[in-house]
């Protein structure tokens, strides 16, 4: 019996892939000492946008015949929405429960850091997940082939 691909299988897969690349990430920022120094967050958007271009080229080249523009802008979305879930919920772990050093370290340095908690933080983290996969999903898909354009 053959795995039927879907949108949301997909999704599933290079989410998770996507949200275990940004986990690596944060390790070796924080490895090499420079995870406090925000402006690094943009290599995030790296991470986040090679997830959602290997999900939209497996499932282009897989199912050719039905990927058309809004189902690979859905797809794009959804693996963001994904990865940010499971990376914003490591955030929250990971500040709450396995280095509260590290979140007390943000509420000293960083701007508005007296705001800030594991929930605040974590959310942020996942907003800030979704609205760069929505972005990169719109700017992708204005360059792959779909089956409208073929």
């Amino acid at each position: 019996m053959t795995e039927r691909i879907t949108i949301e299988k997909t999704a599933e897969k290079y989410g998770l892939l996507t949200a275990i690349g940004l986990i690596i990430l944060f390790f070796i920022m924080k490895l090499l000492g420079i995870v406090h120094i925000i402006e690094l967050r943009v290599l995030n958007f790296f991470v986040l946008a090679a997830g959602v271009v290997m999900a939209l080229r497996y499932f282009s080249s897989t199912k050719p015949e039905s990927f058309t523009y809004f189902k690979g802008l859905g797809l794009g979305v959804l693996t963001g929405i994904v990865a940010a879930l499971i990376f914003g919920l490591f955030v929250f772990i990971y500040t709450n429960f396995i280095d509260p050093a590290f979140m007390q370290s943000m509420v000293e340095n960083e701007p508005f850091g007296q705001y800030l908690n594991p929930y605040i933080a974590a959310v942020a983290v996942t907003v800030e997940g979704i609205a760069s996969g929505l972005i990169l999903s719109f700017i992708t898909m204005n360059y792959l082939e779909t089956a409208e354009t073929m």
